[in-house]
């Protein structure tokens, strides 16, 4: 049996027999399998937006031997007594317990939030009352941040593809659909994904690994170097080695760890506002019509160098989705956006957000806890300017001319707007930046300027990283790792979990 690889341009709203007739007639033979190896939406041409196929067409009918199977993940299994302690259940954490878990040893995950269901409710009551639960929100919980945040799959991390392939199949096996697999721009939706969390969890605990829910890590037993417990509200666990998988938005943790002597250092991070559309404005700009058959929700990823000093850039684009209130911790406001499976939404929102570091907005240099106490310090003065968990916001064309925005606009977010001078509550260089990126945008989307400007963006990325050796443990240390978004060297589901999946690779070679 030989193989035929094809490219093809199909329309929008194609069927799997067009599909299979497209093949037909480029091959002329009928009895043949295929997989769709990739697809991405070419919208060049407004008057002919269709979708480009690769595709891996296989049949008797074609010369050739069949090549050899792809590499993939090699996880060896043996008992092996030994166990790891791991704190966070979001990607990276639950991925390097996963793997750990399925190579023989004893895992135990500590999760200072709720499990996914009891979390959801804690969101609902949140989002209706304004009561914030530090146990169950969009930042802590089963899954982590992503859980709650569409569930995009695209990664711009090299040298992970062993491991994307791995995580990957372990979605599509949990009940993701097998799109994600080929699709340019993956994303299983924040519905699918919180039972996809929850079917990995149960799958993780068939295989004896144990899960502790709201169960906060408070500090770890260590000696010259080498730690030996981690202590919790709930008592101590012992352990051989222990992974802290926090997100970006534990503070305490990163504290309760430089306190102990780990090592960190600043970096360049992103910060600004998120904007929202009607979906129609985006779909129109994209498109050239405010509905394609055959697809989804137009989609949008906009750059511009504004200054020539500070990137400007959009990120976390949600179709058809909601920017909810993304807060961590009493006290502080911001936000994120989510959507679910279909983006059939009225809205479109995405972070719009400026590279800068620390240092440049400080106006010195700062150490890793001052700049944690500096963004701590504007999270709380985006809650005391609202007096509570309302989005401060201005229509983009005010924010591009220095006015404020007196008519409250619809929108999706479920704790209300207040009329903001958004200008005036971020540092200089970001403003003028942001001004020069936007106006950037309005020439590559019309009417984007029509769209608001909300709330407080500030956890795209981390703006410290820790600092850790090449197999991943902590400079310093011997048995202690930080990994995902809160180590500073991953950003979303893909790159933090299979940055979890690299240091669990580590631990089980070190032991083999």
């Amino acid at each position: 049996m030989g193989i035929k690889i094809l490219e093809l341009k199909l329309p929008s709203n194609y069927t799997e027999q067009e599909l299979e007739q497209e093949i037909n007639r480029k091959l002329r033979i009928r009895d043949f399998t295929f997989q769709i190896a990739n697809k991405s939406l070419d919208a060049r041409k407004k008057k002919h937006v269709h979708w480009l196929l690769k595709v891996v067409v296989r049949s008797e009918h074609i010369p050739g031997s069949p090549p050899l199977p792809a590499p993939s993940l090699s996880i060896p299994f043996k008992k092996r007594n030994k166990k790891a302690v791991i704190a966070g259940s979001g990607p990276a954490g639950f991925f390097a317990a996963f793997v750990l878990q399925q190579a023989g040893f004893d895992t135990l995950i500590l999760e200072r939030g709720s499990d996914v269901n009891k979390r959801r409710e804690g969101i609902l009551h949140f989002e209706k009352t304004g009561e914030f639960n530090p146990r169950s929100n969009y930042a802590f919980g089963e899954g982590g941040a992503g859980t709650f945040s569409d569930g995009k799959l695209t990664s711009r991390s090299k040298h992970i593809s062993l491991e994307r392939e791995f995580i990957i199949s372990s979605y599509i096996e949990a009940g993701a659909p097998e799109e994600i697999r080929y699709m340019a721009h993956p994303h299983i939706g924040s519905d699918h994904l919180r039972v996809i969390v929850k079917e990995l969890r149960e799958k993780y605990q068939r295989m004896g690994g144990v899960i502790r829910f709201e169960t906060s890590l408070r500090d770890l037993g260590t000696r010259q170097g080498v730690i030996s417990e981690a202590l919790t509200g709930q008592g101590a666990a012992g352990g051989d080695y222990f992974i802290v998988a926090p997100g970006n938005s534990a503070y305490e943790t990163y504290r309760m760890l430089m306190n102990l002597g780990v090592g960190f250092t600043t970096k360049n991070f992103a910060i600004g506002y998120r904007a929202e559309h009607r979906q129609e404005l985006i779909n129109l700009a994209q498109w050239g019509t405010e509905h394609l058959d055959g697809v989804k929700a137009a989609e949008y990823r906009l750059t511009s160098e504004a200054d020539g000093k500070h990137p400007v850039y959009t990120f976390c684009m949600c179709p058809g989705g909601r920017v909810v209130p993304a807060t961590a911790c009493q006290g502080q406001n911001t936000v994120n956006g989510m959507s679910n499976y279909q983006r059939n939404g009225r809205f479109a929102n995405a972070a719009c957000v400026v590279g800068i570091h620390p240092d440049q907005l400080a106006g010195k240099k700062l150490s890793a806890e001052e700049t944690l106490a500096w963004l701590e310090a504007l999270e709380r003065s985006f809650f005391d300017f609202s007096g509570g968990y309302g989005a401060p916001f201005c229509g983009i064309g005010d924010f591009l001319s220095g006015k404020e925005t007196l008519t409250l606009p619809e929108t999706t977010y479920p704790l209300g707007l207040k009329p903001a001078p958004l200008w005036e509550m971020l540092q200089e260089p970001v403003v003028q930046s942001l001004r020069e990126g936007l106006k950037a945008f309005s020439r590559k989307i019309r009417g984007y300027e029509s769209g608001i400007l909300l709330g407080l963006e500030s956890k795209t990325s981390s703006p410290i990283r820790v600092l850790r050796e090449k197999n991943g443990v902590c400079t310093g240390f011997a048995n202690l790792f930080l990994a995902g978004e809160g180590s500073g060297y991953a950003g979303g589901i893909i790159s933090s979990a299979a940055d979890g999946v690299k240091i669990a690779l580590q631990i089980i070679g070190k032991e083999s």
